[in-house]
């Protein structure tokens, strides 16, 4: 079995269930009466922590496939990406649903005035698009470098994520803290290899023109 046919068969699978079992606990700690004293709450937060979490675990996809040698983990991207939407939808849908009760005003005054909910909504809004584009037929609509470019926006949307946990929690909480320096080292690491990649093209012989016919 190669690399690919494990991850596609064995490892995908895999990962896919274990993305679930937070979500299946939120539902399981739900019917409980198990999410403490206020349950709002506690679902915003966890979902939350979850979004970020699949954030980070998916712009790590690409350091790791290229630390490790193993190309074929590009293959989880995609799904991990679509579980980072997921979980943000439920953070965005408990806020809409439960804790505001689909009051308008108050949403659009709560965005507006208030700076985390404001950079978390933003947010929110650039997933969107990854979201809609991740199928392969959309790769191929787009084409691969209009893809790339635009899905590059996952990095501006996972420093929202940070700031707005950062705004919200109190100031002793380390978490945001160490999510966003999680994030400066994916970013940087990035920026490294980008610019490692022009100074090889710069490098390159460039191939000799082909003489003209007939030229001795």
């Amino acid at each position: 079995m190669t690399q690919v046919q494990f991850i596609r068969r064995v490892l995908k699978p895999a990962v896919f269930i274990i993305a679930l079992i937070p979500a299946a606990l939120l539902v399981r700690d739900f019917f409980q009466g198990d999410l403490g004293a206020n349950p709002i709450e506690e679902i915003t937060h966890r979902t939350g922590t979850w979004a970020l979490t699949f954030l980070m675990i998916t712009l790590s996809v690409t350091p790791m496939r290229r630390l490790l040698g193993i190309g074929a983990l590009v293959h989880l991207r995609r799904m991990l990406g679509l579980f980072a939407f997921f979980y943000v939808s439920l953070h965005f849908l408990t806020y809409i649903v439960l804790d505001q009760f689909f009051e308008l005003p108050a949403i659009v005054e709560d965005i507006a005035k208030r700076p985390y909910i404001t950079v978390g909504f933003a947010s929110f809004l650039t997933l969107i698009p990854l979201a809609l584009t991740s199928t392969n037929r959309m790769v191929k609509r787009l084409g691969g470098r209009r893809w790339q470019r635009l899905h590059r926006l996952i990095y501006v949307a996972a420093a929202g994520g940070v700031l707005h946990f950062l705004w919200q929690v109190k100031v002793e909480e380390p978490r945001p803290i160490i999510y966003g320096l999680i994030l400066v080292v994916l970013l940087g690491y990035r920026i490294r290899e980008q610019r490692l990649q022009a100074r090889k093209a710069r490098r390159a012989p460039r191939r000799a023109a082909p003489a003209p016919v007939g030229s001795s």
